[in-house]
């Protein structure tokens, strides 16, 4: 099962709107004799493609697959189907499919004889399909904020000056963490103060996300720098605002202002519909702020340098004020990794979805 996990996370940030699914055959004996995992929607499933590679060594052999196997037809036909006409003997499963549209493939499979053994491996899995799952079990895509900061909660310095508060290490695993996300988010306030590209440097492989812009005015600069080709970007504007006009490739949003303001969470219903599951959110302290605010945050990933700033530098969060203790907003801590002289903290407001949460 961890080789299924290791093959499904090879396509993390590429699936949307299905989830990574790797899938490995044994044969009676043990022997590996078949490996797949999703390539991306359209795409044969990880089932299938394992089952190509086995050909006729999949009879009578077990089936090791990350998620419950589907038993609807969508793109492509039920996994279910196809690992009983291969003639697979046993399957094991590490994550029930919280899809109801999908799920069901077990029972099908047991009640054509199939042995079939579930959660196995399961927080392994979960943590590797966590994008795709919180968005399912929520209705919306899993948000994370990322930022960089001093040890005392500083995104820059009075004067605006913020490269580089971090490492060289940091940066790129920052760039590794937006190639997994489907969408990366910032507010008109970053763009005007850093011209952020938002596309993957360091060397970091894959398609860039999606770009998304929350621009009430409609004030985007037409020589911003999300606005070449490299990837789309999305410019979202209040229903009041006069409407940009983007270069080729890109494109308006319109969402309703509710006291001068814009929804986040009408935002991200706009790219759940649009099959997008997981979003990035990389600035400002404010947009943070108001995601947190509203309980929209998922995970936070810091990069934490150890530099002090001082009061007079730029919070990581600006707008977010509790006033007791109590009113807090606690995070879980999940992991912990030093990064040259930086730290990368993974945190959660809730516990990681799964076998607890659920059971």
């Amino acid at each position: 099962m961890r080789r299924a996990v290791e093959l499904a996370g090879t396509r993390l940030g590429r699936t949307s709107p299905n989830p990574v699914v790797g899938c490995v055959v044994l044969a009676p004996d043990g022997t590996v004799v078949g490996e797949g995992f999703h390539k991306g929607a359209g795409h044969p499933h990880a089932e299938p493609e394992a089952l190509a590679a086995a050909g006729d060594r999949a009879r009578g052999a077990t089936a090791v697959v990350t998620l419950e196997p589907c038993a609807h037809t969508g793109r492509t036909g039920p996994c279910a189907d196809a690992l009983l006409r291969a003639g697979v003997a046993r399957v094991l499963y590490a994550v029930p499919d919280p899809n109801p549209g999908a799920a069901g493939g077990a029972e099908r499979l047991r009640a054509a004889g199939v042995e079939v053994v579930g959660d196995v491996l399961r927080e392994e899995a979960e943590r590797v399909n966590e994008l795709w799952l919180t968005a399912i079990r929520r209705g919306r895509p899993c948000v994370t904020w990322k930022f960089g900061g001093t040890l005392d909660g500083r995104s820059a310095a009075p004067d605006g000056t913020s490269r580089w508060i971090t490492g060289p290490a940091a940066r790129e695993d920052a760039h590794r963490l937006r190639a997994s996300h489907d969408a990366v988010l910032v507010g008109s306030g970053t763009l005007r103060a850093d011209d952020p590209h938002l596309g993957l440097r360091h060397g970091v492989p894959g398609e860039p996300p999606l770009r998304v812009v929350l621009d009430r005015t409609g004030s985007i600069p037409p020589g911003a720098r999300v606005l070449d080709d490299t990837a789309p970007t999305l410019v979202a504007v209040g229903d009041s605002a006069p409407k940009p006009q983007l270069p080729g490739g890109h494109e308006v949003l319109v969402l309703p202002e509710t006291g001068g303001r814009l929804d986040p969470a009408v935002l991200l219903d706009e790219l759940y519909g649009r099959g997008l599951r997981s979003v990035l959110l990389e600035g400002g302290a404010r947009l943070a702020a108001d995601f947190a605010g509203r309980g929209l945050l998922d995970r936070v990933v810091a990069y934490v340098a150890p530099m002090l700033l001082g009061s007079g530098g730029r919070a990581v969060l600006d707008g977010f004020g509790a006033g007791t203790l109590t009113e807090g907003l606690r995070l879980h801590l999940d992991e912990v990794r030093r990064l040259g002289d930086d730290v990368r903290m993974v945190l959660r407001g809730r516990p990681l979805p799964g076998a607890r949460e659920e059971r």
